[in-house]
């Protein structure tokens, strides 16, 4: 009928582009949408271990990522968990361990650490009766039990010698590397001495001793600072207890020491630093030492006879900032744990000036580092079985740094 318009032969086919178009669209925004889905699902594991290992950093270190006690928190917490998955050590099982192998001379004391390594490694994870796996192996002689049943420096050294020597010939693990995947670990200073005449080990072998010292063959890169710790503590731990600290500094000991000498020389009758130069003794009433510190701010840490003192961690304890004065010391733990954060190191030459130091560190400082301190006790504590972030595990760590060696 004129007039009329009529259908256009091209209508089928453009409906029909139209709904393809929309079909591509649709397609197209699904395809973005899973995409965008796929970036927050959680990481996939190639291996349960993998994925055990992910989980366990993630329920351990809830919180801990952005503390500032830690170098690099992050890259610290991911390592630690990749260790704890993959990390073994195979100990040598020769030596009679009624002697001087395989099994600590005790667990209390100033060498405790020694000991309490020797039982630890035997309870954990990482230790191998496969030496295939092992990364490092460690060699189970304790110079504290030698010192224990009255051996002198000399017959050490022989006694250490003909050990390795023995391994040595029996296996073939020492000659891969000449003996750079091996460590020994010694508290007592005379491990330290023991040593001194066995260039292979000194110059190879990882070193895990008490007293790190740049100044007497320590190498920092390749030896790990072994942290001493008395245990047990005679009291419980410090901290969040500020306003309880109204003493500046402290200190008392022996004098055996050049640093220690002239610090009491210069400060001992202060009326605002207490120090002295003995030993506090018990007749003036039961832990009275130990109550000092939790009475004081800053807690002087000289060293002795070595580098190393107990009363660091005595101090980190019970939540005393540890003054550090003692010059070339590798303090434990140096590559992962920021020191500056909580505690104050002085060189030696500073202890003419230690008051004015210590009193010109603004309230709003101490709290932070006292803070700090409070986060880092864990680090300094043994356990058995050994505890996650506990001493143990911090060596442990130090070691897993230090693992990797190419074998031949």
């Amino acid at each position: 009928m004129a007039g009329k318009a009529q259908p256009s032969a091209f209508a089928p086919a453009c409906s029909i582009r139209r709904s393809l178009l929309a079909v591509a669209v649709l397609a197209l925004i699904c395809f973005a949408l899973l995409s965008l889905r796929s970036l927050r699902s959680p990481p996939q594991f190639s291996s349960p271990k993998m994925a055990v290992a992910e989980v366990t950093r993630d329920v351990a270190s809830p919180g801990l990522s952005s503390s500032l006690i830690y170098h690099s928190p992050e890259v610290f917490f991911k390592s630690y968990a990749e260790m704890e998955g993959k990390f073994k050590v195979f100990i040598y099982p020769d030596g009679d361990p009624n002697t001087y192998f395989q099994t600590p001379r005790k667990l209390t004391g100033k060498y405790a650490s020694e000991g309490y390594f020797f039982q630890n490694i035997r309870e954990s994870r990482f230790r191998t009766e496969d030496p295939d796996q092992a990364g490092l192996f460690f060699v189970p002689i304790s110079c504290h039990k030698m010192r224990g049943k009255g051996t002198s420096y000399e017959n050490m050294t022989m006694i250490v010698q003909n050990y390795v020597e023995s391994l040595i010939g029996k296996y073939p693990y020492w000659n891969r590397t000449l003996g750079a995947d091996h460590f020994f670990v010694t508290c007592h200073d005379v491990g330290v001495r023991a040593f001194e005449g066995l260039q292979m080990v000194i110059k190879n072998s990882i070193r895990v001793v008490c007293s790190p010292s740049y100044d007497v063959g320590y190498i920092p890169h390749k030896d790990v600072a072994l942290p001493q710790v008395l245990q047990p503590f005679a009291l419980p731990s410090g901290g969040n207890d500020i306003e309880n600290r109204t003493i500046l500094g402290f200190w008392a000991g022996h004098r055996n020491s050049k640093i220690r000498v002239i610090l009491a020389r210069v400060w001992e009758n202060d009326t605002e630093l207490a120090i002295s130069n003995n030993r506090i003794s018990r007749a003036i009433g039961e832990l009275v030492y130990q109550k000092q510190f939790y009475r004081t701010k800053f807690c002087i840490c000289p060293g002795g006879s070595q580098v190393n003192s107990a009363r660091i961690a005595d101090s980190i304890h019970y939540g005393c900032i540890p003054v550090i004065l003692s010059n070339y010391y590798d303090l434990p733990f140096n590559d992962i744990l920021d020191w500056q954060k909580f505690s104050v190191i002085l060189k030696e030459s500073d202890v003419y000036q230690l008051k004015s130091i210590l009193k010109s560190i603004p309230h709003e400082k101490f709290s932070e580092l006292h803070k700090h301190l409070v986060e880092v006790q864990k680090h300094f504590e043994w356990h058995s079985p050994p505890a996650p972030y506990d001493a143990f595990h911090m060596v442990m760590y130090e070691l897993w740094l230090r693992h990797h060696v190419i074998k031949y």
